[in-house]
């Protein structure tokens, strides 16, 4: 089996370059997703980021630290009012809270980027993808493989038949970690502890699951119709009723599954997806990709280019976009992987939308598709029973 590691070309890894529009940015949410944007926002040509906002006085103090001259606000009210510059608002804030300062800045005629998931339940999904589609504005989701350069070419490869036919589909999200947090204060701990409250927390078929999920959906152009899932808590038995281990099964309407499991409690092999198809599989893990190919697959010209490498016991070879020109500069090596954190390609192409009207990568409705999918998985592990995911959630009324 021969192993083929997934590089897109040199284009789509170089960061965006903005030198002739300048787009004012608030920041709503400086927890650690808060902070990540913060930084990739500093990296992109042509963003001025003006305020950023957030109920924790400490998280705000260090956040305005970050940037010279940025105004802290408590309150997304207050930023709107006092910041009217500001054209684009990045919602940074626990999943359950991310309605009310998105539904704000649309009607205060900003453009939003809302971190994924959409929103902790169907309803408050529904209504910010409503809102968003009867906007003028610019809606983006932070839902991160569909801007990723890797995956992109990915997709490449899968819509034109490398896998041929599909067999099967697995995922994980090892991360080793308590999602538990600390505080004097026992009000600020309950906040600080969203992700832990089982009337507010879709887990981690919610918070990770959601995002895998809309790989496959975005690979495969549909969605699963059911799903069944377990968990329970293996690791943090601190009192805590969420599960930190948990195992799904999406069935798709075709008879096609999906493999997903997660947990807290171990890190090994990360996060990553897999496609396995009659002639190859693709291992996609975030930051780097491989294509595994059949013994029997036929040849594609473009092998011939490509890098011998070693994988696990597999003798396999490494494609690199621009591989030749990367061998030339004696940067072979550096063509592998990407330098920048996935969150970085949502953001440029939110800025690209709001600056030159391109196309977002992932708009409302697919969120809001993508949020009910992983609602009804955490719904299936929280119950023990399967979950029918309706099509009719998907609408917007």
């Amino acid at each position: 089996m021969a192993t083929v590691a997934l590089t897109p070309s040199l284009a789509e890894l170089s960061p965006l370059r903005r030198t002739d529009t300048t787009l004012s940015v608030g920041i709503v949410g400086t927890g650690r997703q808060g902070r990540a944007i913060l930084q990739e926002l500093q990296q992109i040509e042509g963003v001025e980021i003006a305020a950023v906002c957030d109920v924790d006085p400490g998280r705000l103090k260090r956040a305005t630290r970050r940037v010279r001259g940025l105004t802290g606000y408590a309150t997304v009210e207050e930023l709107l009012e006092k910041e009217s510059g500001v054209q684009a608002i990045v919602i940074a804030t626990p999943t359950h809270l991310h309605r009310e300062p998105a539904l704000a800045a649309l009607e205060a005629g900003k453009h939003v980027y809302c971190e994924a998931p959409l929103a902790a339940s169907v309803e408050d999904s529904a209504a910010l993808a409503a809102a968003a589609r009867k906007s003028d504005q610019v809606f983006a989701v932070g839902l991160l493989a569909r801007s990723n350069p890797i995956y992109k070419l990915a997709r490449s490869f899968f819509r034109s038949g490398s896998l041929r036919d599909l067999v099967s589909l697995r995922a994980q999200n090892f991360q080793k970690t308590s999602w538990r947090n600390t505080s004097p204060d026992p009000e600020r701990e309950k906040a600080l502890n969203w992700r832990l409250d089982p009337r507010i927390s879709l887990g981690l078929p919610g918070e990770f699951g959601t995002h895998q999920f809309d790989a496959y959906h975005w690979f495969l152009g549909r969605y699963p119709t059911g799903v069944r899932g377990s968990g329970s808590v293996r690791v943090h038995k601190d009192g805590r009723e969420v599960a930190d281990t948990v195992a799904c099964d999406l069935v798709f309407e075709d008879g096609l599954h999906l493999a997903w499991q997660s947990t807290l409690g171990n890190s090994y092999d990360g996060r990553y997806e897999v496609y396995s198809g009659s002639m190859a599989s693709f291992k996609l893990a975030w930051t780097a990709g491989w294509m595994f190919k059949e013994a029997d697959a036929p040849t594609q010209g473009w092998e011939v280019y490509a890098n011998r490498q070693t994988f696990h016991n597999d003798q396999g070879i490494t494609l690199i976009a621009d591989a030749t020109k990367l061998a030339a500069q004696g940067k072979l090596e550096q063509g592998v992987g990407l330098p920048s954190p996935p969150v970085h390609y949502a953001l440029a192409n939110f800025v690209e939308a709001c600056t030159e009207g391109a196309e977002v990568n992932c708009s409302a409705e697919e969120g809001h598709r993508a949020t009910v999918v992983g609602i009804c998985a955490s719904r299936a592990v929280t119950s023990g029973d399967d979950v029918l995911i309706d099509p009719e959630l998907f609408d917007l009324r």
